[in-house]
């Protein structure tokens, strides 16, 4: 049973409360063993976990806030120019937008998920999910830029949505280059830009966003790297649609600054975001190892790191402290 044909009961299971099976299934017109029968498929869905009590009925361990359309465009400017589009499943919400965005589209066009069945990261690693509990986000942009000049934007990204994480409460947060978001050396979020068009341009790019508000250990237990959740360091919940819809405006605004004043407009705030700046690191790519110290960003984005005296930039591989765990 497809989670779209589910997520009725879910929406009705969503506030935590008991729901008699009986009041259920004269709601959604069905028999009580057809409601107890989406009950357990639900039940099968990653981050699902629903109760049934004898004499009481059905309920969620823990309430869901599921994404809200209107709440989520009360937080996005007056007039702007986004469609946006909620799923309650997809393989992957950079995939979608890649099937249903407009390559002509001279506005955004975005959609969140309550769940990925696929999602991925960098290289194609899988990203793991777990139903209503985190972000899963994807904004599609026409650029009148070159291909080339988007090398940059996932670190505009990363400065944008470093950003609304600090005015939602999160403190002691960084970026690593070139798109993962960090708190106290563990993994919470990571960015993912595909871009398309025309080599001089016009370019869509396809900027994923993806966030841990609050991810359960059994669901974790295939992440291979440090991780957390801003669950864990905050003292009270994210309102999760509060947050999604000033991520949206954030990607909005940096989307049309970095058309018109591109990257280096963002470089010095990433400068300030930097979990590595002037430590010893290791760059990995593919089987080499280039050990270095990490000194900062060039002008078009590239790492420069420093061996034996000399700086040099990178513009692919993966960074880690030397010796660290996030390798």
């Amino acid at each position: 049973m497809r989670l779209q044909e589910l997520y009725p009961l879910l929406r009705c299971l969503a506030d935590g409360e008991f729901h008699s099976g009986q009041i259920l299934a004269e709601t959604f017109g069905l028999t009580r063993a057809a409601i107890w029968k989406q009950i357990q498929a639900l039940n099968e869905v990653p981050g699902i976990h629903i109760q049934s009590v004898r004499g009481r009925g059905y309920r969620l361990q823990q309430a869901i806030q599921l994404l809200d359309h209107g709440r989520i465009s009360a937080r996005l400017p007056e007039g702007a120019p986004l469609r946006l589009e909620l799923l309650p499943e997809t393989a992957s919400t950079n995939d979608w937008l890649r099937q249903h965005a407009d390559p002509e589209v001279n506005s955004g066009h975005a959609c969140l998920a309550e769940y990925q069945s696929a999602g991925r990261g960098r290289r194609g690693r899988h990203w793991v999910c777990a139903f209503g509990s985190n972000i899963y986000l994807s904004l599609a942009w026409r650029f009148d830029l070159a291909m080339a000049d988007l090398a940059g934007l996932s670190l505009a990204v990363g400065v944008s949505v470093a950003r609304v994480l600090e005015a939602h409460g999160l403190q002691g947060h960084g970026l690593k280059w070139p798109n993962d978001i960090y708190l106290d050396g563990k993994k919470l979020g990571g960015i993912l830009v595909e871009a398309s068009g025309e080599m001089q341009g016009p370019a869509l790019a396809i900027i994923g966003v993806g966030i841990n508000l609050r991810l359960e250990q059994a669901a974790a237990a295939a992440i291979d790297q440090p991780w957390t959740d801003m669950a864990s360091a905050l003292t009270r919940p994210v309102d999760r649609n509060h947050l999604c819809g000033d991520l949206l405006a954030g990607l909005l605004d940096t989307c049309t600054q970095f058309q018109n004043l591109g990257l280096s407009h963002f470089l010095h705030e990433w400068k300030a975001y930097d979990i590595y700046l002037g430590q010893q690191v290791e760059l990995r790519l593919g089987s080499q190892v280039i050990p270095g110290i990490y000194r900062g960003l060039d002008d078009r984005g590239g790492l420069l790191l420093e061996t034996s005296g000399e700086q040099r930039s990178w513009y692919a591989g993966e960074v880690s402290l030397r010796g660290g765990a996030d390798q």
